[in-house]
């Protein structure tokens, strides 16, 4: 169920991620059906994280576990996080200057969860980008398109750049199903899993 489950993330955490995108207000806030397809999308990413660094556990063992750590935090808090903050401020109709002033009172819990812990997220599919097509029969431009999500998946969102952040999904999703089919199939990177 386990290896079904973390197989399956790799198809279901970038299309939720990618439906979430096209939730935005005016304002720049996800909507409050957005927060919820970027929480569950979160949720699933977990999982996918885990599928992937897996893929890296028995060249880099430290690294893969290391990694699984930070991209997991960054799940919490890059995305249920503001996925949360978003759906928080639609109820209870909180603007953004409100936001950061409340913020701006409890600083560490904001450097914690949003302004260190979102930055994890997009961090990590970067690394991954790097260190897949290294150390794995990934094809290069797996990594290229990670690399790309990884550096411009921040810019997306700090910036509310719709065609962007459609772009950075697609970036995600492509190589994160491709991976989840060779996966599935028994196909070239398949043989070189530990557990996956």
């Amino acid at each position: 169920m386990d290896i079904s489950l973390r197989r399956t993330s790799l198809f279901v955490a970038p299309l939720c991620y990618l439906v979430s995108g096209f939730c935005w207000q005016a304002d720049g806030l996800y909507t409050i059906a957005g927060g919820v397809w970027l929480i569950i999308g979160s949720v699933f990413y977990v999982f996918a994280f885990i599928s992937l660094f897996e893929l890296l556990t028995e060249k880099l063992p430290v690294y893969a576990t290391m990694g699984r750590l930070a991209a997991i935090y960054g799940c919490i808090c890059g995305g249920v996080a503001f996925g949360l903050r978003d759906i928080f401020m639609n109820l209870f109709s909180i603007s953004h200057a409100e936001m950061m002033k409340a913020l701006a009172i409890h600083p560490v819990m904001a450097n914690i969860i949003f302004w260190v812990g979102g930055p994890a997220f997009p961090l990590s599919v970067l690394l991954l980008g790097i260190m897949l097509p290294v150390k794995k029969p990934v094809p290069v431009w797996v990594g290229i398109l990670l690399v790309a999500a990884g550096v411009l998946f921040p810019l997306s969102r700090i910036f509310r750049m719709e065609l962007l952040a459609h772009l950075v999904d697609g970036m995600m999703l492509i190589p994160l199903w491709y991976i989840g089919v060779q996966l599935r199939s028994g196909g070239a990177i398949a043989g070189y899993q530990v557990g996956v």
